[in-house]
């Protein structure tokens, strides 16, 4: 649940879902049509970006009525953050490997499966982000935040490993020290940050930060 006064995570909402044996909601689309309107989504994105992405050119591109897309996802930030967040979970999610490096390792290595088509979309989405209010709120719920949650929970288990101390004041900041390298890795030095880039990261900063012992990092 949302926090109050904030706009609630993008996805199937009440007007078009039923109930199920349990009492519980759900959607009357099937995870397929789902995943068809999302391609839509981005199909349309790629094609005229976002500005000039509508619910109508959707509808007529996966065969849905435009009264569906409403009823589920309410408007257009949110439903194109959905289908951002559907593509991102394509991929499966790393296993627990054992320590927080080659865990850390295994999603440096998920970002370079997804890179590509991560920079296309967030090359077209970068100045509308800015520009739109709720597609912001809807990127920071559906994209943002399971990512830094993600991060934390590694954190967690690192935690539980005896890897890290408890009082270690860098532990609240993994988050921080990622993103912030992907942000300089990209926008300030006009680079993608690779494999390469993020493991000597990891191994010259995080690492040390956190008082794990990793390997020697590359000078270069």
């Amino acid at each position: 649940m949302s926090a109050a006064g904030t706009t609630p995570a993008a996805g199937p909402v009440s007007g078009d879902v039923a109930p199920d044996a349990g009492g519980a909601r759900r959607s009357r689309l099937t995870p397929e049509r789902e995943a068809e309107i999302y391609e839509a989504v981005l199909d349309e994105l790629r094609a005229d970006g976002y500005d000039a992405l509508t619910m109508d050119a959707v509808a007529a591109r996966s065969h849905a009525s435009k009264a569906t897309l409403y009823r589920n996802w309410q408007s257009k930030p949110r439903l194109v953050a959905a289908a951002l967040r559907h593509y991102k979970d394509l991929v499966p999610p790393p296993a627990d490997t054992g320590s927080l490096r080659s865990d850390l390792e295994q999603r440096f290595r998920r970002l370079e499966e997804t890179r590509h088509g991560d920079v296309e979309l967030a090359q077209i989405l970068a100045a509308a982000v800015h520009r739109d209010a709720e597609l912001q709120q809807a990127f920071l719920e559906d994209l943002v935040r399971p990512e830094v949650e993600a991060l934390n929970s590694l954190a967690q288990k690192a935690l539980d490993r005896g890897e890290v101390e408890a009082d270690n004041p860098a532990l609240d900041f993994l988050p921080h020290m990622l993103t912030g390298a992907l942000f300089y890795r990209k926008v300030l030095q006009q680079h993608e940050p690779d494999l390469a880039y993020l493991t000597r990261f990891l191994d010259a900063v995080v690492l040390p930060a956190l008082d794990i012992r990793g390997p020697r990092p590359n000078p270069c």
